[in-house]
């Protein structure tokens, strides 16, 4: 069994800061790529940033250079920090662990960020 919990997020005024957090616990070994998608109302979820096994990450060109995904391997867990947040940054972020190979996924609950002007 997997587990995903996810904290932080908000309501943050544009040009803020917001840190998410998301832990990964149970049998996670065979899973090599975690992240995070949002999902803003009336659009199709999209992919914010992911972390491979190796360190390699990615990026949506949207939040290139204002957003940085980092992961603590000791305590299973993914930061997405973000920065200079824009009205257009408000959305839904659920976190993804994926297996790159058998594509098998989990998702969080879903955390809310809201980005006032």
């Amino acid at each position: 069994q997997v587990q995903l919990v996810e904290s932080g997020g908000g309501l943050v005024q544009a040009g803020g800061s917001l840190r998410l957090s998301c832990a990964a616990s149970g049998s996670i070994f065979r899973f090599n790529a975690m992240g995070y998608y949002r999902q803003a109302p009336g659009k199709q979820r999209e992919l914010v940033a992911d972390i491979r096994t190796a360190g390699t990450t990615k990026y949506a060109d949207s939040v290139k250079g204002r957003f940085t995904i980092s992961k603590d391997n000791a305590k299973n867990t993914v930061y997405l920090q973000m920065s200079s947040l824009k009205p257009e940054d408000t959305a839904v972020y659920y976190c993804n662990l994926r297996s790159l190979i058998t594509r098998d996924e989990y998702w969080g609950q879903g955390t809310r960020v809201t980005v006032s002007a």
